[in-house]
C-alpha cells in the first residue's frame, strides 16, 4: 500500500513538471514569435524611399500623424492620449483605404502591408498597456507614426509611379 502511494505521488509530481515544461515551452514560444514580429516591422519601416512622399499625400488627406509627430519629437509637448490616439486611427483607417484603392491593380494589401496593420494594432493595444501603467507612452505613439508614414510613402510612391509611369520628373514635363 505504501509502495502504491508512493508511485502515485511520482505520478502527480511527473504531471506537475510536464505541465511546467509546457508552459514554458509555450511562453518562450511566443516570445520568440512576437520577436520575431518586431524585428520584421522594424525591418519593413526602415526601408528608404527615394523622397519623401508622405509629406504631400498627408497635406491632400489632411492627415494629422505628421502634427503628431513633429510636437512630440520636437517640441516634447506632453501627450493628450485620447486625441491623440483617435487622430493616429483616423489617418490609420483614411491610409488603408487608400493603400487599397488608389492605383493598386491588384487591389488588395502586400505582405509587408498586412504585417504593418497587424503591427499598428498591436501598436494601439501596448499604447493602452503603457497608459494605464503610466510609462513609454510617446515611444508607442512615435511608433505608431511611422507606420503611418510608412504607409503614406507608399501611397505617394504608387501615385508618383502611375502619374509619371517610368519618366523621370523633366522628361514628363517636356512632353507637354
Amino acid at each position: 500500500m505504501a509502495r502504491a502511494l508512493i508511485s502515485v505521488e511520482t505520478m502527480q509530481i511527473d504531471r506537475w513538471k510536464a505541465m511546467i515544461f509546457a508552459a514554458l515551452i509555450l511562453l518562450l514560444s511566443t516570445a520568440l514569435f512576437f520577436f520575431f514580429f518586431q524585428v520584421t516591422c522594424q525591418r519593413i519601416l526602415r526601408q528608404q524611399f527615394d523622397r519623401e512622399y508622405f509629406r504631400s499625400i498627408a497635406i491632400a488627406n489632411r492627415l494629422e500623424f505628421p502634427s503628431v509627430r513633429r510636437s512630440l519629437e520636437e517640441f516634447g509637448a506632453p501627450v493628450d492620449y485620447s486625441q491623440s490616439r483617435s487622430m493616429l486611427r483616423c489617418d490609420f483607417l483614411a491610409l488603408t483605404y487608400l493603400l487599397k484603392n488608389v492605383a493598386n491593380a491588384k487591389q488588395r494589401y502586400s505582405r509587408e502591408e498586412r504585417f504593418l496593420i497587424l503591427y499598428f494594432h498591436w501598436q494601439l493595444l501596448l499604447l493602452a498597456v503603457r497608459r494605464l501603467l503610466r510609462v513609454g507612452e510617446n515611444k508607442t505613439i512615435l511608433e505608431l507614426t511611422s507606420v503611418l508614414q510608412y504607409f503614406a510613402n507608399v501611397v505617394g510612391q504608387r501615385v508618383s509611379t502611375e502619374m509619371l509611369g517610368n519618366l523621370s520628373a523633366p522628361e514628363f514635363f517636356l512632353r507637354f
